[in-house]
């Protein structure tokens, strides 16, 4: 599938850094959540879907693609980009918005309860944990003590890492290889998947390694009991990034929330069964209270 065409604007966050970001179609808004490394072509079978009802809005994480780094290199954190999204819905003179997140984008969707719960419509969770990520890769807490060192290290040598990232980037079929491996289902979008990792050639790996550690380091499972907006988890059984055992947990914290296990789908579930997903996040907007407002409607 190929990308739709999107809008693409700019506005000035809180703390002056230009951020850069997507806008199609008409409606209620949803906020779409990119997971770190991921840009809004990642939603692109969302954004097909819903786009003659809804209006879709996703934007470049500060410091990544066409969003500039702050001038506070430790501006970075989860807390930061929520703000970014805050003043995005202010951009757009929205007053609430469905959330939609992915990966990263589930903490960064959390984050922006904590700060503005007003704004929250209802959250969507697709492959994503509440905080502290690492803890959960494989289900081995050993993963959450060496990675933070191990991504210091990589710091260090950002012009190496770089060069490394640009050279993998250039395999033909790269859908076909990581299909090979395990680490996609066999459904993975071939042609959707090859463009999401020709776009990693551009990204600055000093940041992106620096928003690695700060989302490694963001904790948001204090908030789960305290979410009072509809919820859907959705979960693939093969994530070994973002486990189901993770997502379980999260259901349990969050009071009347409802939970989707793919089988078979992987921490890529987007770009593996969207069909599925987009008509469960059609039926949870529709009798969660967030259903298509008809042309002319106030």
């Amino acid at each position: 599938m190929m990308p739709p065409p999107v809008e693409e604007r700019r506005f000035v966050s809180f703390d002056g850094t230009e951020i850069a970001y997507q806008a199609v179609g008409q409606g209620r808004p949803i906020l779409l959540c990119n997971g770190l490394g991921g840009s809004w072509e990642a939603w692109s079978h969302q954004i097909h879907y819903f786009r003659d009802r809804y209006r879709l809005l996703s934007w470049d994480y500060r410091g990544l693609y066409a969003s500039t780094a702050p001038a506070d290199p430790e501006a970075l954190r989860i807390s930061d980009h929520a703000r970014d999204a805050l003043h995005l819905l202010r951009e757009e003179g929205a007053e609430r918005a469905a959330i939609l997140g992915w990966s990263m984008g589930v903490q960064v969707g959390l984050e922006m309860f904590r700060l503005a719960p007003e704004k929250v419509a209802s959250l969507a969770f697709l492959n994503g944990v509440a905080g502290r990520p690492w803890d959960y890769v494989f289900n081995l807490n050993l993963v959450g003590r060496l990675l933070p060192p191990f991504l210091r290290g990589l710091r260090s040598i950002p012009r190496t890492i770089q060069a490394v990232v640009r050279q993998a980037t250039r395999i033909p079929e790269p859908g076909e290889w990581v299909k090979r491996i395990g680490l996609t289902a066999g459904t993975l979008d071939d042609q959707l998947a090859s463009e999401l990792v020709a776009k990693l050639r551009i990204l600055d790996m000093d940041t992106f390694i620096h928003l690695l550690e700060r989302m490694g380091e963001h904790d948001g499972w204090d908030l789960l009991p305290l979410i009072d907006v509809p919820t859907l988890i959705i979960a693939g059984t093969r994530d070994v990034f973002t486990p189901r055992s993770a997502a379980e947990r999260m259901a349990r914290r969050i009071a009347g929330s409802e939970i989707m296990l793919l089988p078979g789908a992987t921490h890529y579930a987007a770009l593996e069964y969207p069909e599925m997903i987009n008509l469960r996040l059609e039926k949870f907007l529709r009798e969660r209270g967030y259903e298509p407002v008809p042309p002319g409607a106030g």
